[in-house]
């Protein structure tokens, strides 16, 4: 209370010796005294405060708590104070908040002085400190509530002791009604609240009726009007019904202000009329005030049905569809509509949501539920506009980026019906043209099925991208038929491939569709001259770059490009001329559509669907540089949805596609270096990484190739490093020690084998070996003649001779070997889609032997540590179909230097 000297000491007040009080307050510390004091009651404490208060008479702090009393008796004369037990079961009433007087009692806690607090409290050694304001004024209030509402007469008038005897009473039997009642009193009763629809009742059409439920013992429920409105004989168990009730409407009343208006009325209704800004209180944050005081609310059955929302792209003309997905003028409408019951509302529904004022608006024959957030969206629903390419995008991953958040997407119209014809191509069926003389596997006539529903719809291309083998040139032919049965589709076919393939072209058409007109634009003869309607023309991506004039003026009804991952640079000039051929549909034919980044299979999607994945940019900015970069499964699943109906990607080992190929075996051999070979290595590294250390940007990255290159080579061996014309082969490199090792067990077994290097000086070196060794053998490079590599292929595949020298970048792809059961690769492309091609040259349908693959590795050199950075690559590509690049001239110098260092075993 302060200072006993500054006090009127009442008669009532007992002296105790003395005590340390805060004293003053300076420079943020608390300053204690020692000084006597003297205790009071509340009973005498209260009203000598409040007289304080309001004379002005006392100490500063006698005066802050008159004002404090003050408030308590305002808040307990409004009824703001609650029956509760204590932690010991005792029976105690508590201030239940501020309410409107929250203003007040926040002036009040800012102007508390610091001789207010009384008694110091430590504060973990800093010194004496001060109790929190707000938690003594509570306290204090709680104690006034406690003491006020108890007198003689409340008990004689509830015929209770419990919350009316000015003695607290130890009341542990009394149960809370709910766990959410806990630290309160548990009533006899709880009160619900009954929400009824009547469109006539009043302007909402919405009443709350209150209803009373009984909790100790029995389950009864009544409208608290007829209990109200009841005259019970006193101390009978209505009239303690009836009290309990009127106090859990008070506490109601102070969870939801309008049920004050029930105390107000005389005539006690059990019913609330509720205006629109009542309605929206109650939709909100009220219920759960409410149940916070054991107060249910039940909605009627005709309320529960809430709008909700959702983005959609729809067509501005929703009955027509585009033949193509090209050009600006093909604009669709991002908007935000409302659902109910997961389905869209009709433009009119939407139009009486966007002009409502109520929070209930009647649509169906159903109220349904409105909140303010959501008539804002319904009024400004339109989101901007998209062409049909970007909708198309939109509607195959599920989302899109609006106002920089990612939204999922809706299709609607005909956008939804493509988008459903697209997904489901690849599991559809087509009747097989009776030109074709082939029996098509079944996952071959879902690709024929899936290549005419997207070269026919609005999409007009996409990527097949089958595992080598498997037949896709068989189902381009078959599509070319099919093409010719419909007049909006027929119309002659250019085929564009390497020169390897002309020949493999030519015989497979022959054999397949002998009533085809085949011609070979190439040599210098070529002509389109008299070119049948129905005709098939096959030219190279070489001549297609001398020609593009002359291609370009004949209209193709199809346009396809065969190991199409040549083009997949789309700044190449062989890309740019590949997009000014027409053509009233294109497809890609690839076993590798990424080769080393998603760039590739951008690039080609990009050529055959006619720029439907948008630019570079915007495509490496949503999908290439969140999974390259960071790695981002969310980006990899938006990109695997909107490739899955464009890319069709089977591999030999799915089930189901040919389970009749025999057992396919990868091994990684590693050889150690010769003396020879490791003496070179470590020359050639210790010298490179000076020069490298000493340059930088583009002559450092020439650097790096240059010693990447030239460890391979020695690697491989060290004439061919030392670009000996006639070297001694034997005994000077770990891969030729092996390649003999193989070849004798290989020849002595009847079999035969091809044998890949990237490097045409090798294939000399290992050609000059065989031949010393007398060991029949063929080269085939990419300066073998065209008709020569035909002649090549088909003799091997007679058994003419065993080993075949592939050069891997002429005879990788497009060629049938399956004369092979083994796969030597000498030297690692650093790419492991381009190594999977080659063995797939004997790989593929028509093998009936186990094939062997043998992956030769230095170990201990660069070649062993690339190995681990392929399987990296391997992982990216299975995620989208792509790999990333390994970016070896980005490496540091201490990274490089590690990466080159030969590691003796």
């Amino acid at each position: 209370m302060g200072p006993a000297d500054q006090l009127t000491v009442p008669s009532e007040a007992r002296l105790g010796e003395s005590t340390t009080m805060i004293v003053r307050w300076s420079g943020g510390k608390a300053k204690t005294g020692n000084v006597p004091y003297y205790t009071l009651g509340l009973e005498d404490a209260w009203p000598l405060l409040v007289h304080c208060r309001t004379h002005g008479r006392g100490h500063v702090a006698c005066r802050f708590w008159g004002a404090a009393a003050l408030l308590a008796l305002q808040l307990v004369a409004e009824g703001r104070l609650e029956p509760t037990l204590t932690a010991r079961g005792y029976d105690a009433w508590k201030s239940t908040g501020p309410g409107p007087w929250q203003e007040h009692l926040d002036a009040l806690l800012a102007a508390m002085p610091p001789e207010a607090h009384a008694l110091s409290h430590s504060s973990l050694g800093s010194g004496p400190s001060m109790s929190d304001p707000g938690h003594l004024l509570s306290e204090f209030c709680d104690a006034m509530a406690d003491y006020l509402p108890r007198s003689p007469g409340a008990a004689v008038a509830t015929g209770r002791s419990a919350f009316a005897d000015r003695a607290a009473q130890h009341v542990p039997h009394l149960r809370l009604a709910s766990p959410r009642m806990a630290g309160q009193v548990a009533l006899g009763v709880r009160l619900s609240l009954r929400l009824e629809l009547d469109a006539d009742h009043a302007e909402t059409g919405v009443r709350a009726v209150v209803q009373v439920h009984d909790t100790l013992g029995g389950h009864r429920v009544a409208d608290a009007e007829s209990l109200w409105r009841a005259v019970p004989a006193p101390g009978t168990p209505d009239a303690t019904r009836q009290m309990e009730s009127l106090l859990a409407l008070r506490r109601a009343a102070r969870a939801w202000s309008p049920l004050a208006r029930l105390l107000k009325d005389p005539g006690r209704p059990g019913a609330l009329d509720l205006d629109e800004p009542e309605i929206d209180d109650l939709l909100g944050d009220a219920v759960a005030r409410l149940a916070r005081v054991d107060c249910a609310v039940h909605w009627p059955r005709d309320l529960v049905r809430a709008l909700a929302g959702r983005t959609v792209i729809a067509p501005r003309l929703a009955a027509v569809a585009p033949t193509r997905l090209l050009g600006a003028e093909q604009l669709l409408d991002f908007q935000w509509r409302a659902t109910v019951d997961d389905e869209d509302l009709t433009d009119a529904e939407m139009d009486v949501l966007a002009e409502a004022h109520r929070p209930f608006v009647r649509l169906r024959d159903r109220w349904v539920r409105v909140d303010a957030a959501l008539l804002r969206r319904v009024r400004d629903r339109r989101l901007g506009q998209v062409t049909a390419g970007e909708a198309l995008v939109c509607a195959l991953t599920g989302s899109a980026q609006i106002g920089g958040e990612r939204v999922e997407v809706h299709p609607t119209g005909w956008l939804a019906d493509l988008r459903t014809a697209l997904t489901r191509a690849a599991h559809t069926d087509v009747a097989v043209p009776a030109a074709l003389k082939a029996e098509l596997r079944p996952y071959q006539r879902r690709g024929l099925a899936w290549l005419h529903h997207l070269t026919t719809g609005a999409v007009g291309g996409g990527i097949l991208a089958d595992d080598m083998g498997l037949g896709k040139t068989v189902m381009l032919i078959a599509l070319h038929l099919l093409n010719q049965e419909n007049a909006a589709t027929a119309g002659p076919t250019l085929v564009v491939c390497p020169a390897t393939m002309l020949g493999a072209w030519e015989r497979e058409i022959a054999r397949f569709a002998p009533t085809v007109v085949v011609r070979r634009f190439h040599g210098p003869a070529r002509t389109l001259d008299l070119l049948p309607a129905d005709a098939v023309v096959l030219t190279t991506y070489a001549t297609l770059r001398r020609s593009i004039d002359r291609l370009a003026g004949t209209s193709w009804s199809l346009l396809a490009a065969d190991e199409a991952q040549a083009v997949k640079n789309a700044l190449s000039g062989t890309a740019g001329a590949l997009r000014k051929v027409p053509s009233r549909s294109r497809v890609a034919l690839t076993g590798t559509p990424m080769e080393n980044s998603l760039a590739d299979l951008w690039a080609l999607l990009d050529w055959a669907t006619s720029g439907l994945l948008g630019t570079w940019p915007a495509f490496r900015e949503r999908f290439a540089r969140p999974i390259e970069a960071c790695r981002d499964t969310a980006a990899a699943a938006r990109l695997a949805a909107l490739l899955s109906p464009l890319v069709l990607r089977r591999k030999k080992t799915d089930p189901g596609i040919a389970p009749e190929l025999p057992p396919k075996t990868d091994t990684d051999a590693f050889v150690p270096l010769s003396r020879e070979q490791a003496s070179l290595y470590e020359a050639v590294t210790r010298e490179a990484l000076q020069q490298i250390r000493a340059a930088d940007g583009i002559n450092r990255r020439g650097l790096v190739l240059k010693l990447l290159t030239s460890l391979r080579q020695i690697c491989n061996h060290p004439g061919q490093y030392l670009k000996e014309s006639d070297p001694v082969v034997a005994g000077r490199s770990g891969k030729i020690d092996l390649l003999d090792t193989l070849l004798d067990q290989i020849l002595a077994e009847g079999q035969s084998a091809l044998v890949f290097s990237q490097y045409t000086q090798m294939l000399d070196v290992l050609a000059i070996h065989l031949n010393r060794r007398g060991i029949s053998h063929q080269v085939l490079t990419g300066k073998t003649p065209p008709a020569q590599r035909d002649q090549l292929v088909q003799r091997f595949q007679d058994g003419r001779f065993p080993v075949f020298l592939l050069s891997l970048r002429a005879a990788g792809s497009g060629l049938t070997l399956t004369r092979a059961e083994h796969v030597l690769q000498i030297d690692q492309w650093w790419n492991p889609a381009v190594m999977d091609q080659a063995a797939d040259r004997a790989y593929r349908i028509g093998q009936t032997r186990p094939v062997q693959i043998h992956r030769f590795v230095a170990e201990g050199t660069v070649e062993e540590q690339v190995l681990q950075l392929l399987a990296a690559k391997r992982e990216t590509a299975d995620m989208v179909l792509g790999a990333e690049q390994l970016g070896l001239t980005e490496l540091g110098d201490d990274q490089l230097a590690d990466l080159v260092a030969l590691r003796r075993h």
